[in-house]
């Protein structure tokens, strides 16, 4: 079993060294492709994330790794605390599920930008790309279309683990009991067995036919014993 934390801002590989020295949590590609280097095909990998995000294009990276690596491996997503933004991005790689007391959160992209007029406006031009860019992640997961992605993206949706799962942003919720199957009736001893369909109707035709003499009597009152039994059990299932 390989495990992978996306833990804390998500960040370029030269910020790292800054964050390890004040012993605050992040994550960049460096930490993941260390450990997707070591696998072979066919292991299995959990991945656990608790990221507020970071950096796009370095979510990018992560989520464009595990994508790949997702194909040959078993890989399972584990969102255990919060994926927003960037960290979203990650979570849309594979396979994923979300603990029930979890957070997802998607927006667009932001930065900064000073200069005239046209400056602001290709900023904005900018943006705008990259928010297209970073919906199809979205769209893949999930299905939803371009325009209801990036619809989901303009309004900061913050998500529990429900509503991602209802927008198919993830495949489970963590803990959740799959539906019980279908009870069956109890028996009295594991050599009681119910007659079939088949014999049922063998039986009732047999009891169908025409005569008086004691054969035809008794199966007769065999059948119609049998249905009544049918019955009694069945009452007994509603």
């Amino acid at each position: 079993m390989v495990k992978i934390n996306i833990r804390g801002v998500i960040i370029p590989n030269d910020y790292k060294w800054y964050y390890d020295w004040f012993g605050e949590d992040s994550t960049c590609p460096k930490d993941v492709h260390s450990i997707l280097d070591t696998i072979t095909d066919g292991d299995e990998i959990e991945v656990y994330i608790n990221s507020p995000g970071g950096v796009i294009d370095v979510g990018s990276e992560i989520y464009t790794a595990l994508r790949k690596v997702s194909d040959k491996c078993n890989m399972k997503i584990f969102i255990v605390g919060e994926a927003c933004s960037a960290a979203s991005v990650i979570a849309m790689a594979g396979y994923s599920e979300m603990s029930p007391t979890a957070l997802m959160m998607v927006h667009c992209v932001s930065s900064g930008a000073r200069g005239n007029h046209n400056d602001l406006e290709h900023m904005a031009e900018v943006l705008r790309t990259a928010d297209r860019a970073m919906c199809t992640a979205y769209s893949s997961k999930s299905g939803m279309t371009e325009k209801e992605a990036l619809a989901m993206m303009e309004a900061e949706t913050w998500l529990t683990a429900e509503e991602a799962k209802k927008r198919n942003l993830i495949d489970a919720v963590m803990f959740q009991k799959e539906e019980e199957p279908e009870s069956i009736p109890l028996v009295a001893g594991p050599l009681f067995r119910l007659p079939t369909k088949e014999q049922l109707n063998k039986v009732k035709n047999m009891a169908d036919c025409q005569g008086t003499d004691d054969n035809a009597i008794f199966l007769r009152e065999k059948a119609q014993a049998t249905l009544n039994l049918k019955k009694i059990i069945g009452g007994r299932r509603k």
